[in-house]
Formats: C-alpha cells, sequence, structure tokens
C-alpha cells in the first residue's frame, strides 16, 4: 500500500473512531465515515471490507495511540506517582468530551458488550494496555502483591467518573471525583511497602 492509500486508510480509521464515540458504533453507518472523510462508499471499501474490519483498525489504532501516550509518560516523568496522577488527570483534561459521550473506550466496550458482538474480547485490548502499565507503576511504589488490584480499582473508578458524569452532564461532579480519586491514591501511596 502506497503513502497516500496508507494516509486515506488511517484518516477514515480516524473518522470512524470519532463517530463511533460520538455516535456509537451501531449507529455508525459506511456512508457516515465515508462522509466524514470526503470520500465515495466504493473508495471506502477498497480499504475496508466490512464493519468489522474498521472495527479491528479502531480498536487497534485506540489501544496503539494509549500505548504511546503511555511510554511517552514513561519518559518525560521519573516518578510513577507522576504518571499516575498525569493518567487521572487525563479525565479533567477530557471532561467535554466525557460529559457529552462518556469515555471512549468504555462506551465501545460496553456498546460491544451489549451487542452480544464477537470482537468484544479484542477491544478488552484497550483496557488491557492500561491495566498492564497502572500495574508496573504500583509495583514501582512499592505495591507488588495488590499492584493488579489497586490498577483494576483505579480503572473501575475512572470509568465510573466518566458514566456518571456522562448520565448528568455535570462536569463538576467530575472535578471533585477526580480529587478525591488523587486523595484516595495519595493515601495508597502512603501506605506503600518498599
Amino acid at each position: 500500500m502506497g503513502q497516500k492509500a496508507e494516509a486515506l486508510r488511517q484518516r477514515i480509521v480516524a473518522a470512524a473512531s470519532q463517530l463511533f464515540y460520538q455516535q456509537g458504533y451501531e449507529n455508525t453507518s459506511f456512508t457516515d465515515i465515508a462522509d466524514a472523510v470526503g470520500i465515495s462508499r466504493g473508495n471506502f471499501y477498497y480499504h475496508f471490507k466490512g464493519k468489522n474490519e474498521i472495527l479491528d483498525a479502531v480498536i487497534e489504532s485506540r489501544a496503539s495511540g494509549i500505548k504511546q501516550l503511555l511510554q511517552e509518560w514513561d519518559v518525560k516523568y521519573p516518578d510513577p506517582r507522576q504518571r499516575v496522577l498525569s493518567y487521572i488527570d487525563m479525565l479533567s483534561d477530557n471532561q467535554k468530551n466525557i460529559r457529552s459521550h462518556g469515555c471512549p473506550i468504555g462506551s465501545l466496550c460496553t456498546e460491544l458488550a451489549k451487542l452480544n458482538h464477537n470482537i468484544v474480547h479484542n477491544a478488552n485490548i484497550m483496557f488491557t494496555v492500561s491495566c498492564d502499565w497502572l500495574t508496573v507503576q504500583f509495583k514501582q511504589l512499592g505495591h507488588g502483591k495488590s499492584a493488579k488490584q489497586l490498577s483494576m480499582h483505579l480503572l473501575a473508578r475512572t470509568q465510573g467518573i466518566a458514566i456518571i458524569t456522562n448520565a448528568f452532564k455535570d462536569s463538576t461532579f467530575l472535578r471533585q471525583e477526580v480529587h478525591r480519586l488523587k486523595q484516595w491514591f495519595n493515601e495508597v501511596t502512603a501506605k506503600s511497602v518498599n
């Protein structure tokens, strides 16, 4: 595939990802995606033969984007505390989108599970990337045996905050809960065993 074709494919994936987030996977058609990119349906089908192919590409793109961001934090912040706080701050940084559409990862996984979609297990990789990374951070903070449990707890709380913020369209709730989540994290890390 040439550079031009690959660039168009990436534009299609980006448009599909945004539409899946804003409208939902089920409510997004090929025509919606083709129109967003400004191409014909025939050109769209050259790159993706079916909706499952585009869904796989969106999941792969999102997981790759998460990995890249987390790797950047590994380099930027030598302290694992700062890395986890940056992870928590993603809620605040994205509060407008979360208020409007929820979490892009959580909402897609939830929708696929409700549809009993065969790709839902692949979609979980988006959470697994974060969970594995958070587990490493908690281990570095001295929580060897409980690192995985703490990372799952943090993921669960961030998802709950996103769901409630979206349901009530309440950014104040999000800000309050981010503050409480940071308090919890500081208490947990103060008890770390090195």
